[in-house]
């Protein structure tokens, strides 16, 4: 177990490398003792410090919840993390690639809540239920925490939610199944990576079915306007400078950002 003076030192270096894009040792080194307890405490104490900065809460990640995303970061649970306003983008956005560490993309379906989940017990019907708004997204992931990662790393570290660029054709739940929503992901016209949002959990509803329940056991819930990210269906895809990275999600449209 790490100490409150530890963690809240663990939340400081996190944000200096946000700040710097310069990755930080990982903390699974820096303390051998770190818990999955720790880790969301940390995660916790970045976000409470950013908000005290003046950022607004508009929603959650929910990551690793596919096989592909599980494979890709040798880990077997999935993990979740917090979006502020000022991580969210328009479809085309050009951002610096020097504002982060090492980008990489992923494409998501997004939820938008009209109602609130509480859980637990939260189960498909539920999210579908509560849920106005199914969007296309490319989220831009980053490591704030040096390779080779751990659970503990990538949870202390927001589950590495660096931006959302959100875009393509909206929908509501039930007008299409959204698990036979397919992906291609582009980089510079070419295909990188495919997927099928079954992908996640079986049904990307499922990922934020986990997160209701998950965040219940701290007595947290889903709010109505929140923005989810339910889990990439692909395995994250490469952003060097320069690079235009756009996710196509067939009849749902497409969303691209371009790296500068």
């Amino acid at each position: 177990m790490m100490s409150d003076a530890d963690r809240r030192k663990a939340a400081e270096l996190l944000l200096e490398a946000e700040r710097t894009a310069k990755p930080i040792v990982q903390l699974s080194t820096t303390w051998p003792g770190i818990t999955i307890e720790d880790a969301y405490a940390v995660q916790t104490l970045v976000n409470e410090l950013k908000v005290a900065a003046g950022a607004k809460v508009r929603g959650h990640k929910v990551g690793l919840t596919s096989k592909a995303m599980q494979l890709s970061s040798q880990i077997d649970e999935p993990d979740y993390g917090v979006l502020m306003e000022d991580m969210f983008f328009e479809d085309g956005v050009a951002l610096p690639h020097a504002r982060f560490c090492v980008p990489r993309v992923e494409m998501e379906l997004g939820f938008v809540l009209g109602k609130p989940l509480r859980g637990p017990r939260v189960g498909l019907v539920d999210v579908l239920a509560a849920t106005e708004w199914v969007v296309p997204s490319i989220e831009i992931i980053d490591a704030r925490v040096q390779n080779p990662r751990k659970i503990f790393d990538t949870v202390s570290d927001n589950g590495a939610a660096a931006a959302v660029v959100v875009g393509g054709r909206p929908v509501r739940p039930t007008e299409v199944d959204l698990r036979w929503v397919c992906g291609l992901m582009y980089r510079n016209e070419q295909i990188e990576e495919t997927g099928v949002a079954a992908g996640v959990l079986g049904h990307p509803a499922m990922g934020i079915a986990w997160l209701a329940n998950k965040i219940a056991r701290f007595g947290g819930s889903l709010e109505p306007g929140h923005f989810t990210l339910s889990g990439s269906f692909i395995r994250p895809v490469w952003a060097e400078p320069g690079d235009t990275l756009r996710a196509d999600f067939g009849p749902l449209g497409s969303v691209a950002v371009r790296f500068t």
